[in-house]
């Protein structure tokens, strides 16, 4: 068979209260500001371990150094589909825990399967349940992830859980963005009712109002705009969710807020930006002036469109993981 070496692991010196030296795990093919930014941050040394990929598609990893008692750090693909990425992180978990790893974090920027958290219907699975006990059974010790589709998913873990959130980074760039506008003018909206909590958190940060879109989801990825509770008339909104798949909800939430609404303009915010099937036509056609979007998923080339900006996490995950290496709080970050 013909296999295709991956090679790129990484550590930063020093050791924990605990004893531990830290090892932090990125496959080569993760070119992304998450380990730029790691690597700038701490004293990086290449560590040799392999990852093959099989010619039917299976993984395959080797840790040719010792690795026991060590602090290690996962961080699987982001950039590949749900299912590839799930089971890298899942083999990388178990290749370190056979190694005799000290403790494995495994560093989820998005978690595939969130949405998926209860059962909607009659006989359906509950998905994100079944993640975190694959997780759990392959020997991961912690998990850190950012903005789960809802906080409940960390009670579906047996281990802990260090949820990061979005809002600190992305509220910081509207606040700059509207530095010189009458903030009486702006004004937060919740695309759904799924994300007030996350729209009232974000309003506060901006110190402005905010409202919701109330809309009727007929099947997946198709919803109608019923109406807008609130005054977004004359506004300046931004549109706060957690991800962005299809962009079916965020387009006709905006196209709600400027016909119906009557509002001036309208942005939009999300920490995943998933960008599944129509989005980015979907969203290149809206009335939405811009998307801001963090890179826990990695954006190709053919869907980065003028209206989409980035920003990155990796300060964020870098300053987590120190913390967690040195037996410090995590929840500090919560209020930067």
């Amino acid at each position: 068979m013909k296999i295709k070496p991956i090679n790129n692991t990484v550590t930063f010196g020093g050791v924990n209260r605990m004893g531990k030296e830290a090892i932090i795990f990125i496959p080569a093919s993760v070119v992304s500001d998450l380990e730029k930014s790691i690597e700038k941050r701490m004293a990086i040394l290449p560590t040799p371990t392999d990852i093959k990929k099989f010619a039917n598609g299976e993984t395959y990893i080797n840790i040719r150094g010792d690795m026991r008692n060590k602090d290690v750090y996962l961080m699987p693909v982001t950039g590949k589909t749900v299912n590839d990425n799930l089971m890298e992180l899942l083999i990388m978990i178990d290749a370190f825990k056979r190694a005799s790893a000290g403790r494995i974090t495994a560093v989820i920027p998005y978690m595939g399967y969130a949405r998926q958290d209860r059962k909607a219907k009659a006989r359906d699975p509950i998905s994100a349940k079944l993640v975190a006990d694959l997780i759990t059974a392959a020997g991961a010790d912690r998990v850190l992830s950012m903005d789960l589709h809802c906080p409940q998913i960390q009670g579906f873990f047996n281990i802990p859980v260090d949820h990061l959130l979005g809002v600190p980074i992305l509220a910081p760039y509207f606040v700059e963005k509207f530095k010189d506008e009458n903030m009486d003018e702006v004004m937060v909206v919740s695309p759904d009712l799924g994300s007030v909590t996350r729209a009232r958190n974000f309003a506060q940060r901006l110190g402005v109002q905010f409202a919701i879109v109330d809309k009727r989801r007929q099947k997946a990825n198709v919803c109608e705009v019923m109406n807008i509770i609130g005054d977004v008339r004359n506004k300046k909104v931004v549109l706060v969710d957690d991800m962005i798949d299809t962009a079916g909800t965020l387009c006709n939430a905006a196209k709600a807020i400027m016909e119906i609404g009557g509002a001036k303009e309208v942005y939009a915010c999300a920490t995943h930006g998933v960008l599944s099937g129509p989005a980015i036509q979907r969203i290149q056609d809206s009335v939405i002036k811009e998307v801001v979007l963090l890179d826990t998923i990695a954006l190709p080339d053919e869907k980065k469109i003028d209206k989409i900006t980035t920003l990155p996490v990796a300060p964020v995950f870098a300053q987590a993981i120190q913390r967690i290496y040195a037996d410090k709080p995590v929840s500090t970050l919560f209020n930067t």
